[in-house]
């Protein structure tokens, strides 16, 4: 009996404990994520005001990486990344200095039009402040690592004004199959209150429930899944459009700063050659799409080069708005080839296209309930795990760690980080994927023999 009491007495200490400190964490993270969204507004409206402000962003991206190089090494590259190889890596620690570096360097490349998103800078002031605040008060590693996540969340949630699937992100983000499940109340509190100390700061933030009226079909259910499988490519398409510029950046054997401005350079010429829309946060695409707009058939592999290009060559900010971006528009195209409701299927694709993206298909589920309703969120569920599955060990956040194989036939190492791993492809003998293979087998032998 007396060991019960002590036991409950812990927990319940443990507890309040960790409703204190994540209540904490979401204020001190608030604050600064509002003033950020703010400066970021201000910043893109007076530089919308110049029709050829993109000009620039050789300027602007070669500035960044001067800031990046010589302030603050960690803030390289988009912020979320950045965290969870801390996180892996370092226990959670973050030097401070990365807080004000990434956000100056975001401000230059978004106001300028490189293509980024606005969450991995909010990531990093969570993680940066609530780290510093760790380091301050001595907290030991395990301690600093839950209130690094509180921070994630906490910035995550303000950033999107989804607390709850915030919340969920900031925990599901780090491993590939598994949720922390021990940070899930603070991760909560810190989401919540971030997001309610935003929102009374002024943040506005983009609902668009739809007027979805739930089709109970097999065929209707069908057309979902298959936008499962569709969005699945799109974020692979995305994921590895990212490597392939990252490498590209990497080989080139140069002044960092220089590939900033060899970067903006090519983005210039790409806005020159088809248009500004692909430049910036793309928030007014998003819109569009999702109130049902039809959709280029190019636009989400544009937005995808456009980013790639941005983030690889010396820019700064996030990647989950190019990948809303991304996703709205590949659900409208796969609207528009099926003639089917484009808003609908816009939705869908930007939480789909997110799980198999980032591989957090149940924040990704929840994320459609807080800013579609709760109508369309069992197809959008549907959809989510499909890319989730279909995007295999890939992720634009390359330090997640594999907690869980996505098929029995996908060989990988568990306990590893993505980029550390290559995963092999072990079809069953006489499985339909090994019939498939030796089909595109003989069908390449064929190709070649006419060839020769």
């Amino acid at each position: 009996m007396k060991t019960h009491i002590t036991e409950s007495t812990l927990l319940f200490i443990s507890i309040v404990k960790w409703v204190f400190l994540a209540t904490l964490a979401g204020t001190i993270v608030g604050f600064p994520t509002a003033l950020f969204l703010k400066y970021l507004r201000i910043t893109s409206d007076w530089t919308a005001g110049w029709e050829h402000y993109y000009l620039l962003l050789p300027v602007a991206m070669f500035a960044s990486a001067v800031l990046v190089k010589y302030l603050a090494p960690e803030a390289k590259g988009h912020g979320t990344e950045k965290v969870i190889e801390s996180i892996h890596r370092r226990a959670g620690r973050i030097p401070l200095a990365v807080v004000p570096v990434k956000l100056v360097a975001t401000l230059i490349t978004l106001a300028l039009g490189g293509s980024a998103g606005k969450e991995g800078p909010c990531a990093q002031i969570g993680a940066g402040i609530t780290s510093a605040f760790s380091q301050l008060f001595r907290f030991n590693d395990h301690d600093r690592q839950k209130l690094v996540i509180c921070g994630i969340s906490a910035g995550f949630a303000a950033v999107f004004g989804t607390p709850i699937a915030g919340a969920i992100f900031g925990v599901e983000v780090l491993f590939v199959g598994s949720i922390l499940y021990e940070v899930l109340l603070p991760s909560f509190i810190a989401g919540i209150t971030a997001y309610q100390i935003s929102a009374a700061m002024g943040v506005s933030y983009f609902y668009r429930p739809l007027k979805f009226i739930p089709v109970f079909s097999e065929t209707f259910m069908l057309k979902v899944m298959f936008a499962g499988v569709f969005c699945g490519l799109a974020a692979m398409i995305l994921i590895e459009t990212v490597k392939y510029f990252e490498k590209k950046a990497h080989n080139m054997k140069i002044w960092e700063p220089y590939r900033g401005l060899i970067g903006g350079a090519v983005l210039v010429a790409f806005t020159l050659l088809v248009t500004k829309r692909y430049l910036g946060l793309g928030l007014d695409v998003i819109e569009d799409s999702l109130m049902g707009a039809p959709a280029h058939w190019y636009d989400f592999i544009m937005k995808s080069v456009f980013t790639a290009i941005t983030l690889s060559f010396g820019g700064s900010g996030g990647i989950i708005t190019p990948v809303f971006f991304v996703g709205t528009t590949a659900g409208s195209l796969y609207a528009g080839l099926l003639h089917l409701d484009h808003a609908t299927f816009a939705a869908i694709g930007m939480t789909a296209v997110l799980a198999g993206a980032a591989n957090t298909p149940i924040a990704a589920s929840i994320m459609a309930v807080e800013l579609f309703g709760p109508a369309v969120a069992p197809y959008a569920t549907v959809a989510c795990v499909i890319s989730f599955l279909m995007t295999g060990n890939r992720s634009v956040y390359p330090s997640q760690v594999l907690s869980v194989m996505k098929s029995e036939s996908v060989k990988g190492e568990l306990g590893k980080e993505l980029q550390e791993m290559r995963s092999t492809y072990s079809p069953r003998p006489g499985g339909l994927a090994a019939l498939a293979i030796r089909f595109i087998q003989k069908v390449d032998d064929a190709v070649n023999s006419l060839r020769r």
